[in-house]
């Protein structure tokens, strides 16, 4: 194998009651990137379309990413990359992950996958930090293992994946303005109560129970945030509103994508999806906003292969 082409999909981090710890893979909406062998060793970003991005792999995360994998990892050649992003940065819905995760993941590929998925995550989380300033893995894990993931401790490599109920599916909207995660994660209190660490360890532990009994009520109970929704929310043109009307519409739960401004609801069913996403769209338009709306059930294999030669 010379040439290899995938699709690295987008996610949601957090889920509310999980920062930095949970995560989830969606589906149909992601970045193609296609990376071929050369003989001369390194890594270079040859095109980017869909985003005006740095081609310079000390800035471009997957570029970053790349490098640390061939740092640790003897090969004879080197690799070009192109990427065509379709997810824009800034949106929460996992852009970095999807480009960091996508290149490691496809330069394994083509030198016999030396790595597990589960490895290449340590690998893909510098692609991260250039992105935000810290090291996290709930958006590259969900990308590289598929399905709902669940992130103990990325200094120490410790992340699993975790069951995924067929029913639930995801509403996203994204208002057209940006949010750098550098930002959002800068507003975040470095200091909680004793109460408020109580109320999200039950809530993480209870939406966690919710996967793996498949109870969509529980699910939808767990998705509750006291701590950082409150601050970043501010950032989010009517989240409160958009919180509101897709309860009322039927959806499980609702809150903030990541670090925003993205907003997922996630229901039972993509029929009851499809209608909240109706309703938050009617928000936006009364704001004259210009928005996007995903409809995704939980991509449980992650990174798809299109193509190779």
């Amino acid at each position: 194998m010379n040439e290899i082409r995938i699709f690295s999909p987008a996610s949601i981090a957090n889920l509310s009651c999980g920062y930095d710890i949970l995560g989830v893979c969606l589906d149909k909406v992601g970045d193609e990137i296609l990376v071929r062998k050369t003989k001369k060793r390194g890594v270079v970003i040859t095109k980017i379309t869909g985003q005006k991005l740095s081609k310079d792999i000390r800035l471009n995360v997957a570029g970053v990413s790349a490098s640390a994998l061939l740092n640790e990892t003897e090969v004879d050649c080197g690799f070009e990359i192109e990427i065509h992003k379709g997810i824009k940065p800034g949106s929460g819905i996992g852009s970095s992950a999807a480009s960091s995760a996508g290149s490691v993941f496809a330069i394994n590929q083509l030198i016999g996958k030396p790595y597990s998925n589960k490895e290449l995550v340590k690998f893909a989380m510098e692609g991260e930090k250039a992105a935000s300033g810290s090291l996290h893995a709930d958006n590259v894990a969900a990308v590289l293992l598929g399905g709902f993931t669940f992130v103990r401790n990325s200094s120490k490599n410790d992340y699993f994946k975790l069951n995924s109920p067929i029913e639930l599916a995801f509403t996203i909207i994204h208002p057209q303005i940006e949010i750098k995660t550098s930002d959002s994660r800068a507003i975040v209190k470095k200091h909680v109560s004793l109460q408020e660490m109580t109320e999200q360890s039950a809530n993480i532990g209870s939406f966690v129970t919710g996967l793996y009994t498949e109870d969509y009520e529980l699910i939808g109970r767990s998705i509750e945030d006291n701590v950082i929704e409150p601050l970043r929310s501010i950032l989010i043109p009517k989240f409160n509103e958009l919180k509101k009307t897709s309860l009322y519409n039927g959806a499980l739960g609702c809150g903030i994508s990541g670090s925003g401004p993205s907003v997922f609801a996630i229901s039972k069913g993509a029929s009851t999806a499809k209608k909240v996403g109706v309703s938050m769209g009617k928000i936006y338009n009364e704001l004259d906003l210009e928005y996007d709306i995903h409809i995704s059930y939980v991509n449980d294999i992650g990174i798809k292969i299109l193509e190779f030669k």
